[in-house]
């Protein structure tokens, strides 16, 4: 939608509430991914709202999330051209504050899956390293890999963004780099290894390096400053920027739902399957023959049923993430941009203007820094409540 061609062939479309006086042709594009990305969102969240309270498969309402496939990529293709019948005022207020906001929580989420994931990682590396050497050469080679390139890229921005002047830029990169400093060895500290022995600079230098990054893509896409921001206009860095937030949300999507489904098969035991059969039956989800057909189901079926007695995933949290991912992907492929309709002299359709804001650049420095908090937290609850944490480390 962002190409040249997709422009064209958009402005051709003889609606005369998708004209827009713009002096820029991508603004036709912008819009036309934030109308796509809507429909997105609108489809998720009409699915989570259906799928709300459904606790395993024997529920009628199941069958939307684990079939009709025909019926609902038929919903999606009407929810896409509906979006396209909507006026542009509609997503000049959608783009601005919705999807910005959908944006910011989507990455607070995957912060959160950030440090969980930095700590399972570690962990796991360290069960298998009794059994192969080689995981400890991987977990210290990763390690001195991330931090290698948090340096690097500090550097980078030292050398690129922070010259006279530019005292904001310089504020964002100091403080990023202090509080690397400080979780490098907060993590290694006696009291908190005493209080969780597996912590240690694994897990801190995958935080850093994310939130380095952060930092440069925040200050990489700030606006209209050429002293503080000498790539504003190369399409270089905004193409880096599109492919590395695509993988993030990928990557994020697949743990979140993977991490879930780990958690909700490891509470679904064989041990605990009879007593989820007996409520299923006594809330009337399941009919009371169930009872006596279970073993005999079970010995038979060449398929089981993983979520007969309860389902492994949230399905209405899982349409969640992927409503605010919709949002998160509609800000990266237009770059943060904000529409901006300014009224011209003339009598003429306001003009519709795209350009960068501070506030998608603050969005990212804040993410970092409540990375960081999450993480030190992390870090100092075992020391601060040793016993809440007792089983957990």
């Amino acid at each position: 939608m962002l190409s040249n061609w997709a422009i064209k062939q958009i402005q051709k479309l003889p609606l005369d509430y998708l004209k827009l006086n713009c002096t820029e042709g991508s603004c036709y594009g912008i819009i036309a991914v934030h109308r796509i990305c809507f429909a997105l969102v609108l489809f998720h969240a009409l699915l989570g709202l259906l799928l709300l309270g459904v606790r395993n498969s024997g529920q009628p309402r199941s069958s939307i999330q684990n079939g009709w496939w025909g019926p609902k990529v038929l919903c999606w293709m009407l929810l896409l051209v509906a979006s396209f019948f909507i006026p542009n005022e509609f997503f000049r207020v959608w783009g601005n504050y919705f999807s910005l906001a959908g944006a910011a929580i989507f990455i607070l989420f995957g912060l959160v899956l950030l440090v969980d994931f930095a700590h399972s990682w570690t962990e796991r590396c360290l069960e298998n390293m009794e059994y192969s050497d080689k995981w400890k050469y991987i977990l210290i080679g990763g390690t001195l890999f991330l931090y290698a390139a948090a340096i690097t890229l500090t550097g980078i921005m030292y050398g690129f963004f922070t010259p006279n002047g530019c005292s904001l830029n310089q504020f964002f990169v100091t403080l990023n780099m202090i509080l690397s400093l400080l979780i490098t060895f907060l993590c290694i500290t006696p009291s908190v290894q005493e209080a969780n022995h597996r912590s240690g600079l694994s897990q801190s230098s995958i935080v850093v390096i994310y939130c380095t990054y952060l930092v440069l893509s925040a200050v990489a896409n700030e606006p209209n400053d050429k002293e503080c921001n000498p790539l504003r206009k190369s399409q270089g860095p905004q193409t880096t920027s599109i492919v590395l937030g695509a993988l993030f949300t990928f990557l994020a999507i697949a743990y979140s739902t993977s991490r879930a489904a780990t958690q909700g098969v490891e509470g679904v035991t064989e041990s605990s399957s009879r007593e989820h059969l007996i409520a299923a039956v006594e809330n009337g989800t399941l009919p009371r023959s169930a009872l006596y057909k279970d073993d005999d189901q079970d010995d038979n079926d060449d398929e089981r049923d993983d979520e007969r007695y309860g389902a492994v995933y949230n399905y209405s949290f899982f349409h969640f993430t992927f409503a605010i991912a919709a949002m998160y992907v509609a800000m990266l492929l237009t770059n943060w941009n904000t529409i901006i309709s300014e009224q011209p002299n003339s009598q003429d359709d306001s003009l519709i203007r795209i350009g960068q804001s501070y506030t998608a650049v603050w969005v990212k420095v804040v993410s970092g820094w409540i990375c960081y908090g999450l993480y030190i937290w992390s870090l100092v609850a075992p020391v601060l409540m040793p016993d809440r944490f007792l089983d957990t480390y």
